[in-house]
């Protein structure tokens, strides 16, 4: 397959995105492995280290663009996004806007339905509507609805940036988010299982670029507690997660534990959230990890972007190269063995910083540059409203993210692996049937999975492919036979290439490229 093909879309792809069968400075750091002796497989723990909860991404601020796509355009970006023959996404936030007042980038102020304190027009936000009802449509397991500012009635700026949610409002707001969950679940039949009440609190976003409010610490538990007791009592399908703050060290591991508490707000408490805008070194995630343990609670990762693939940290650049995607997959790595991650979640899922004219140049989507940014998975063009352009433009992060989300599914337990070669990153999930949704887009019956092992070589290029061997447990007469095998690299987007070998007794061989990714799912042979 040519790799132009599947880095430019169009409408026209849908037809052939299904008949493929394939998804129309420092480095970051990694666990240490366990050296053993030469030629020794690497050991697959059989004591599972988590249960996977998801991997998905934002719908801030795109829809607000998108929907005035055609609607060919947009159902070929949710195939992409959430479908089977996608990278199937198991987590989409939902943006609930706080009305964009005075935001400076319109498509970054998104609609709120609140006309006035229990007044409601349902007709708003009708991109951010549309591409929820998308992934639902599509089995996307997990919703969420989160907000980064509660409406101006409800901040002491009178704006959805620039201030803070307001003393005494806590139940009111809390009230506004529950009325939006139960009208997509009773009205639309669309669950919402978490909500998100507040993100990076530590910020009011005073720049007036997108929405945001400060919630200070002492509030957090205050709001929390509210909008608990209305899920409890209205929408016991839904919980919260919080706080969405934007870095691990010095918000996180230090807030978390003042605002927590062990009393009523954490039974509120479903899952740990935190961004890494840090860039967080292991220390302080084996912390993040710690934390979470003792609260009893998960830890999800669930915002991260921009990293400039030529330092590995915040910065301004366009890569649509593997080299970024191999950076996003080594920062997942990291985050599910040293944090303990159960969750990523990728920033926007579309993005239109290219920083080039993509209908001027159609090459130059192809190429990084320094005035783009590394937020999306999917990129349109900025201009389409005045050129027409609707085409879409697929990165290798896309793919990169899809080794995860597309054969991992939540409920599946990732096991730890020990004594992995130099420059690989082994990552071992056994799958789980009973909780394995059906949408499950691995081309084999759910009860057929029995693991997922995704490979990441981060060796330079031109170095020659590396072998490793990986010993999984076997229980009593099972026997494991190989079942898919996808990789991307320079030369391929999640396509097939030769399935490894396994012995009897569990123990999987292959050759994997420098600066690849490959994911294999093992199957029971005798599951029916």
């Amino acid at each position: 397959m040519s790799r132009r093909r599947f880095l430019i879309w169009s409408a026209a792809s849908a037809a052939s995105l299904v008949a493929a069968g394939v998804p129309a400075g420092p480095s970051v750091g990694v666990a240490p492995a366990l050296a053993q002796g030469p030629g020794a497989p690497a050991i697959v723990d059989p004591a599972p280290s988590q249960t996977m909860q998801g991997f998905g991404a934002s719908g801030a601020w795109w829809p607000n663009d998108l929907v005035h796509f055609r609607p060919e355009v947009q159902q070929t970006v949710a195939d992409l996004l959430f479908g089977s023959r996608g990278i199937a996404l198991s987590v989409y936030r939902y943006n609930i806007g706080g009305g964009g007042l005075d935001v400076t980038i319109p498509a970054r102020g998104p609609e709120t339905m609140l006309v006035a304190p229990g007044v409601y027009d349902w007709s708003r936000d009708p991109g951010g509507r549309l591409f929820l009802r998308l992934a639902a449509e599509r089995g996307v397991p997990i919703l969420i609805g989160f907000a980064n500012s509660a409406p101006p009635v409800w901040t002491t700026s009178e704006r959805p940036f620039g201030g803070y949610l307001r003393e005494g409002a806590e139940a009111d707001y809390a009230r506004y988010l529950v009325d939006v969950v139960t009208r997509f679940h009773d009205a639309d039949g669309i669950t919402l299982s978490y909500v998100s009440p507040m993100n990076e609190p530590n910020n009011t976003f005073d720049h007036g670029g997108q929405e945001g409010m400060g919630v200070p610490l002492e509030q957090r538990p205050v709001l929390i507690r509210a909008l608990g007791r209305e899920l409890a009592a209205r929408a016991p399908y839904c919980r919260v997660i919080a706080d969405e703050s934007s870095r691990a060290g010095e918000q996180f591991m230090r807030e978390v534990p003042q605002w927590l508490g062990d009393g009523e707000t954490a039974t509120y408490v479903a899952a740990l959230a935190q961004h890494r805008y840090d860039f967080a070194h292991e220390v302080t995630l084996r912390l993040s990890r710690e934390l979470a343990e003792t609260a009893g609670k998960p830890l999800w990762f669930t915002e991260i972007c921009c990293l400039d693939s030529r330092t590995g940290v915040w910065g301004p650049q366009y890569d649509p190269t593997i080299k970024a995607a191999l950076q996003m997959a080594n920062m997942i790595a990291q985050g599910l063995t040293v944090a303990n991650d159960a969750a990523f979640h990728w920033w926007v899922a579309c993005s239109s910083v290219i920083g080039r004219d993509p209908a001027a140049d159609p090459a130059a989507v192809l190429q990084p540059n320094d005035d783009g940014w590394n937020d999306g998975l999917l990129y349109y063009d900025p201009s389409y409203a005045e050129n027409g352009n609707q085409q879409i433009y697929v990165t290798k992060r896309y793919f990169a993210l899809g080794h995860f989300s597309r054969y991992v599914r939540p409920g599946d337990r990732r096991h730890d692996v020990l004594g992995v070669p130099r420059d690989l990153q082994i990552l071992a999930f056994a799958n789980e049937p009973s909780s394995t949704p059906s949408t499950a887009p691995v081309q084999l019956p759910a009860a057929q999975r029995a693991w997922t092992v995704v490979v990441i070589n981060s060796a330079r290029t031109g170095s020659d492919p590396t072998a490793f061997r990986l010993r999984l447990p076997v229980v009593g007469s099972e026997r494991l036979t190989p079942g898919i095998a996808v990789e991307t690299s320079a030369e391929r987007d999640l396509d097939p290439v030769e399935l490894p070998d396994v012995t009897p007794n569990g123990i999987v061989s292959a050759r994997v490229p420098a600066q690849s990714i490959t994911t294999y799912v093992l199957r029971r042979p005798d599951a029916r």
